[in-house]
């Protein structure tokens, strides 16, 4: 069991230290040569010049052995690093001893008042904050010929890898008075070669009959320039082929090419060789061909751990060629575990089949670190595979305890309890049960209540995990097994009181989820269905207080009320809209003021209607990220939703009536029927020493239709937050040029671009600077302001734009963000004073996030 406390915490220290050093780097001279001794000089630049171009590819810089200190030519060319490093005193034992130790009077003066132990403290502290800077800093990179000329040898290498054998390197440095230096390289690279030939020397006949084969995807063809990743590659490439087509002891190292430009005009003849096999043992060495490798049986043991090492085997099943064996009983259907073994009797050795099954072992997360072992049969070329298993625990229960305070609440505390059951039905399957149980304090509660508890939250959820697609049909030849396709059915259930509208919360899920490959995963929701319930529509102007505020205004303008009295709520807000709309007050349909009535029961109405979402939807995922330490990649993310069409044509077919608006209804409830689609891309450059270029591009677009003239709230979109457009907050953003005071903005169509360049400052720190654009509209539903709705591209003109810079802490296991975003277009001035008009702190927005915003 784990509980888990929300704990916010201040690091004094650092923040200290911090201050103190910005403060110190910005009064201290800019002298970047100050710690750079006589007859030394600081590298200031270095540029690589190829064939009489300027090179600033990253791989090719990245050669050079003396880079210059980071930020030399970086943000804004200012050096923190360095400026922080010639903050340190290189000798700073030798001037505290001149300063402060040799002088006997200040130190009985010192440690009278401060004491021995403290005057001691003092002094060490003093040489841990110089050993600090030094630390943080980078010290100057000082022109060193010796590695000059290793960078010169780095770059004729790299250029004869690539196929310019006769390239020439050479250098020139450039010294001024100052104690700097700038360092030019010189390439020319001359005639590259080309591959002429390539001839096969292969010792195994088994190996030789499969050459027509695997040369047909060779990288080393005839006619290309030299590139000696090629020949890497080619290595790789026949490596695998032969190792998932039988050969068991076949490896890397018995596969070499020689290359031959002997006689030829820049020409390369090549040949492959492949080796037979070696056999090393303690007192001899053979050499025999490589032989094809077929698997004679395959076990599985379902039990093994540590605590029953010493038991024997007392449950054995065979299964399809599979034989399962249990020290205890066997807890598992035996095809649930058969389904995730890719090795079979009687097929050859593949290590394709070994990776997929350990694969697909651990997707199940029953058990841990699935092994599998190979043993070699003396008596013919065939191998036994074994399958060690160690299940989990059958039941894991988790426990969540959290205290909040918000907007809505002086304070709250809520549980929410877990229980996780593997294996329930014997196939693997993960069964999930889960509450929420929530109290607090709001913060307008009734001061005639005596309970100070008003707020409360419960709910429950349940989902099943069922590790192979449910369906009354096979889908082995769409969704092979070895994209680990598996089903969710999940139902859950919540009821809020005194939040909002107070909401009851139906929902329930059938999804089934793939992926074809490493990089890419796929989703269907076949079934998702939800329903929302409002329990208090009364309170909805106590909820939205700035639409109440503005009515309130309008009904004292126009002397619907004396200007020294409220609307009640709801009574009076309520019954004064309707005389507006029906005409019984001063207002009429061209006045702002009407047309602002007209919009605020619209939306009134759509927040405050109980919502049914019967839909169905398709997610295609596509990651390109190797690792968490990989920043060059691209993410794709494409979803597809249609909601309604199931209910719209079984009421048609049914002969359904419906309701006073024209539309149909199940239990009660007029269902949602839209169509909405998402696409958001990302992308990552590696510029190198820390900094990353990252872009984000994303558009959604939600459109009503049969059923429905809007878009319920939980499927609209909205624009704002540290995510987003850092200028604004959440919900505060459009729609379009809208001047509104609208608690939570929303539309149904929404466009957001971001670009921000990321840098080390020192240590863990990072520094950010970005540009946020973009915004909501309404298009193609019931919403009639002409300033909220996308009519062409002219409204593109309404497209929001922030900018800012952050600062990041990383944890290692998170990142802490901080960002501030200043408002740089604002489509909601008019038209002439939309440019930087709030461009200041005190009208900036202060983003704190986890992680990166995207």
């Amino acid at each position: 069991m784990q509980v888990h406390f929300t704990i916010l915490f201040r690091k004094h220290k650092i923040i200290y230290r911090l201050g103190l050093l910005f403060f110190v780097v910005l009064l201290n001279s800019c002298n970047v040569v100050k710690r750079v001794k006589a007859n030394e000089h600081l590298i200031t630049k270095n540029t690589i010049i190829v064939d009489d171009k300027v090179n600033k590819e990253e791989r090719v810089n990245n050669l050079i052995v003396q880079k210059t200190n980071l930020g030399m030519k970086g943000l804004f060319g200012f050096p923190l690093r360095l400026h922080v490093y010639n903050l340190a005193r290189p000798n700073i034992d030798s001037i505290l001893q001149a300063k402060v130790l040799s002088d006997s009077s200040k130190v009985r003066w010192k440690t009278k008042v401060l004491s021995k132990k403290q005057f001691d403290r003092e002094i060490q502290s003093r040489k841990n904050f110089n050993s600090w800077l030094k630390r943080t800093g980078e010290a100057p990179t000082i022109l060193d010929e010796e590695k000059t000329n290793k960078t010169v040898n780095r770059l004729r290498k790299y250029y004869y890898t690539k196929g310019w054998f006769d390239n020439e390197v050479s250098y020139d440095i450039q010294k001024d008075s100052n104690k700097r230096a700038q360092v030019t390289y010189k390439v020319t690279r001359n005639k590259p070669y080309i591959l002429d030939s390539l001839k096969p020397i292969i010792s195994s006949p088994a190996i030789d009959a499969l050459y027509s084969d695997f040369s047909k995807a060779s990288l080393i063809k005839k006619g290309e320039q030299y590139e000696e990743q090629n020949f890497e590659n080619e290595r790789e490439r026949i490596n695998t082929y032969l190792r998932n087509h039988g050969f068991y002891h076949f490896g890397q190292d018995y596969i070499r090419f020689v290359t031959d430009t002997i006689g030829t005009t820049q020409k390369v003849n090549t040949e492959l060789i492949i080796a037979d096999r070696v056999i090393r043992t303690d007192d001899s060495t053979s050499v025999k061909p490589f032989q094809v490798y077929k698997i004679k049986e395959v076990n599985i043991f379902t039990d093994d751990n540590f605590e029953n090492r010493f038991k024997t085997i007392s449950d054995t099943t065979t299964y399809e060629d599979y034989n399962l064996y249990s020290k205890n009983k066997l807890r598992f259907r035996p095809k649930a575990l058969t389904d995730a073994v890719f090795i079979n009797k009687g097929d050859i050795y593949s290590d394709i089949s070994r990776s997929r099954t350990s694969r697909y072992l651990n997707d199940l997360q029953m058990f841990r670190y699935p092994s599998i072992e190979y043993v070699e049969n003396a008596d013919d070329t065939t191998l036994t595979a074994n399958i060690y298993l160690e299940p989990k625990k059958k039941y894991a229960l988790s426990l969540d305890l959290d205290v909040s305070q918000s907007n809505i609440q002086t304070i709250g505390f809520s549980v929410t309890p877990g229980l996780k059951i593997r294996n329930i039905f014997r196939g693997a399957e993960t069964l999930e049960l889960s509450g929420i149980a929530a109290i607090g304090a709001s913060e307008d509660g009734n001061d005639n209540d005596e309970t100070f508890f008003d707020i409360n939250e419960f709910g429950g959820n349940i989902r099943l995990t069922i590790p192979r697609l449910f369906t009354p049909f096979n889908t082995d030849n769409i969704i092979p097994k070895y994209m680990s396709p598996n089903t969710a059915i999940n139902l859950s259930i919540t009821s809020q009181q005194n939040i909002g509208l107070d909401k009851q919360t139906l929902s329930g899920l059938l999804s089934y989820n793939w992926s074809p490959s490493r990089t890419v995963t796929q989703a269907l929701e076949l079934f998702n269905v939800q329903f929302v319930k409002n329990l208090n529509t009364s309170n909805y102007f106590g909820v939205y207080s700035n639409s109440y505020d503005r009515l309130n205004d309008i009904a004292q303008d126009i002397g619907y009320i004396p200007s020294d009295e409220d609307l009640t709520i709801p009574n009076e807000a309520d019954q004064f809209i309707d005389d507006v709309l029906d005409g019984n007050t001063s207002l009429s349909p061209g006045d702002d003021d009407f047309i602002a009535v007209n919009n605020i029961e619209e939306r009134k109405q759509r927040l405050t209607e109980n919502n049914l979402i019967f839909s169905s939807s398709f997610d295609y995922v596509k990651d390109k990220r190797a690792n968490i330490f990989d920043n060059s990649f691209s993410i794709f993310k494409w979803r597809v939703e249609l909601a309604g069409n199931l209910l719209s044509n079984l009421s048609e077919l049914f002969g359904s009536s419906r309701n006073n608006d024209g539309n149909y209804e199940v239990f009660g409830v007029a269902f949602s029927q839209y169509f909405k689609t998402e696409i958001d891309y990302i992308k990552y450059f590696d510029l190198g020493q820390k900094n990353v270029f990252a872009l984000r591009s994303y558009a959604g677009i939600a459109i009503p239709y049969g059923n429905s003239n809007s878009i319920p709230f939980a499927e609209s979109f909205f624009a704002g937050g540290p995510n987003d457009n850092r200028a604004w907050t959440a919900y505060n953003l459009g729609p379009g040029s809208s001047a509104t005071t609208n608690e939570f903005n929303e539309a149904n169509f929404k466009i957001h671009l971001s670009a921000e360049q990321r840098f080390g400052l020192f240590g863990d720190l990072r520094g950010a600077l970005f540009i946020d654009a973009g915004n909501i509209w309404n298009v193609l539903d019931n919403v009639e302001d002409d300033s909220a709705t996308f009519t062409n591209f002219d409204s593109l003109q309404d497209i929001a734009i922030g900018s800012g810079f952050g600062l990041r802490y990383d944890f290692d296991f998170f990142v802490l963000r901080f960002d501030t975003g200043f408002k740089t277009y604002e489509p909601s001035l008019s038209p002439g004073n939309r440019w930087f008009k709030n461009y200041n702190f005190r009208n900036a927005v202060y983003n704190i996030g986890i992680n990166y915003p995207f």
